[in-house]
């Protein structure tokens, strides 16, 4: 698992798993946020993400964006769970790329 920082309340990774969430918390993550469709292929079960990171003491929000075609309520459902997730955050996807996007969108529209 490669975690890349954008800031300091705020980071991306490609796919993770349930295995995945102790060391996410460890390493200091408040929330989660998945950005991955369940029905994309190769896609991890956000539901079981979800549940390691309720275990682990993460909260946790699913905003599926389809690759290539974020829209302006994908955006408006990051900004929402944004101001409203302890931080850090660290959103995942397929390779951690749309989830940059996405953030990258949010900022931009906040100015």
């Amino acid at each position: 698992m490669e975690i890349r920082k954008l800031d300091e309340d705020f980071s991306v990774a490609g796919q993770i798993g349930p295995e995945h969430v102790p060391a996410i918390a460890e390493a200091g993550y408040k929330s989660l946020v998945c950005n991955r469709p369940d029905t994309e292929d190769g896609a991890v079960p956000h539901d079981t993400v979800a549940s390691a990171a309720r275990t682990a003491g993460l909260e946790f929000r699913f905003i599926p964006v389809v690759s290539g075609a974020i829209t302006g309520d994908d955006v408006d459902d990051m900004a929402a769970a944004l101001a409203d997730l302890p931080r850090p955050v660290l959103a995942y996807c397929r390779t951690g790329g749309r989830c940059m996007n996405l953030y990258g969108l949010v900022q931009q529209k906040s100015g």
